[in-house]
C-alpha cells in the first residue's frame, strides 16, 4: 500500500502527542516499581542494617518480616512510590524519545548508535531523578517507619532534617543511574536489534532483553545504591550507628560502610536488587513498548482511514 506512511517503531510516532508520550512512560515506570516492590523494601533493610538480622535465604527473610510484622509489611512506602514514579517515568521516557529524535538522524534510526542512546538515557534520568528523588527519600524512610504515613514521613524530614534532606542522595542517585540506565539503553536496544532484527511489536522479545539489561545494571551499580540508602535513611529512628547518621555526604556515607561492614558492606542487597531489576526492567519496557504498539496502532488506522 504506497499510500501508506512507513512507520519506524523504535521511536514513538511523530504525530504521538506530549500526553501520549507522558502516558506512556508513566504507565511503565508504575508496573516497573509496583510489582517488586516487596523485594526493594528487603533491600533497603539489608542495606541499612547495621548487623544483620534476617535469614540469608531470602524466601525466609520475606516469610520473617511478613511473619512478625504482618502480610503488608514490605508494601509501606508503596504510595510515596506510585506518587513519584509515575510522573519521574513520564519525563523519563518522553525526555530520551525527544533526545533521540534530536541526537539520532531519522535516516539512521534504524542502525546501532550506542554512544547517542547512551547519552538519551543519561540526559533522562538526570530529569527524572531531580522529580523522583525526594519520593524515593521518603519511600525508604517509611520502609523502615514502622506505622507511620506518607505525609507524617514527610514532615518529620522536613522539620528535623530541612528541605535539602530530600535531596542528600541526588548526586550519588544521578553517579549510580546514568551509568545505570545509559548500559540499560545500550544493552536492551542492542540486544532487541540482535533479537528482533525486523523491529517487529514481540513481547517476549521486549521483556527477555529488558531482563538482561536490568540484572546486569543491577549487579554493576550496587555499591552506589549502597551508598544511596545510607544517605536517604540516615534520619530515620531505626539508624542507631552515630556514624551513619552523620553520613550526609558521597564520602562519608562510603566511609561509613567501610567502616562498620568492611568492602563487602558495598554488595549488601545485591540479590534482591538483582532479583528486583529483573523483573521491573522486563515489566517497565514491555509496558512502553506495548503503549507504544497501541500508538502506533492508532496511527496506522488514522492513515488507513
Amino acid at each position: 500500500m504506497s499510500g501508506v506512511e512507513e512507520i519506524d517503531y523504535e521511536a514513538l510516532p511523530d504525530s504521538a502527542s506530549l500526553s501520549s508520550q507522558l502516558m506512556a512512560g508513566a504507565f511503565a515506570g508504575i508496573m516497573e516499581h509496583f510489582v517488586m516492590f516487596p523485594f526493594d523494601a528487603l533491600k533497603t533493610r539489608i542495606q541499612s542494617q547495621t548487623q544483620s538480622t534476617l535469614p540469608k535465604n531470602l524466601i525466609k527473610q520475606i516469610s520473617k518480616i511478613t511473619t512478625t510484622e504482618g502480610s503488608l509489611a514490605l508494601w509501606k512506602g508503596v504510595q510515596s512510590m506510585i506518587l513519584g514514579a509515575g510522573p519521574a517515568h513520564a519525563v523519563y521516557f518522553s525526555t530520551y524519545e525527544y533526545m533521540k529524535k534530536t541526537l539520532i538522524d531519522q535516516k539512521d534510526m534504524q542502525t546501532h548508535q550506542p554512544l547517542k542512546t547512551a547519552l538519551s538515557g543519561a540526559t533522562a534520568t538526570i530529569a527524572s531523578d531531580a522529580l523522583m528523588n525526594p519520593f524515593d527519600t521518603i519511600k525508604q524512610r517509611m520502609q523502615l517507619s514502622g506505622s507511620e504515613k506518607t505525609w507524617s514521613v514527610t514532615k518529620n524530614i522536613y522539620h528535623k532534617e530541612g528541605l535539602r534532606a530530600f535531596y542528600y542522595s541526588y548526586p550519588t542517585t544521578i553517579a549510580m543511574n546514568i551509568p545505570f540506565v545509559s548500559l540499560n539503553f545500550v544493552i536492551y536496544e542492542s540486544s532487541t536489534k540482535l533479537f528482533n532484527p525486523t523491529n517487529e511489536y514481540n513481547p517476549l522479545v521486549h521483556c527477555l532483553c529488558g531482563g538482561l539489561s536490568g540484572a546486569t545494571c543491577a549487579a554493576i551499580t550496587t555499591p552506589l545504591d549502597c551508598i544511596k540508602t545510607v544517605l536517604q535513611v540516615r534520619g530515620s529512628k531505626s539508624v542507631s550507628l552515630e556514624v551513619m547518621k552523620k553520613a550526609n555526604t558521597f564520602r562519608k556515607a562510603a566511609d561509613a560502610i567501610y567502616h562498620v561492614h568492611g568492602w563487602k558492606g558495598f554488595l549488601r542487597g545485591i540479590k534482591p536488587r538483582i532479583i528486583a531489576n529483573v523483573p521491573a526492567t522486563a515489566i517497565s519496557w514491555t509496558a512502553y513498548e506495548c503503549a507504544k504498539h497501541f500508538l502506533m496502532e492508532n496511527r496506522t488506522d488514522h492513515v488507513n482511514n
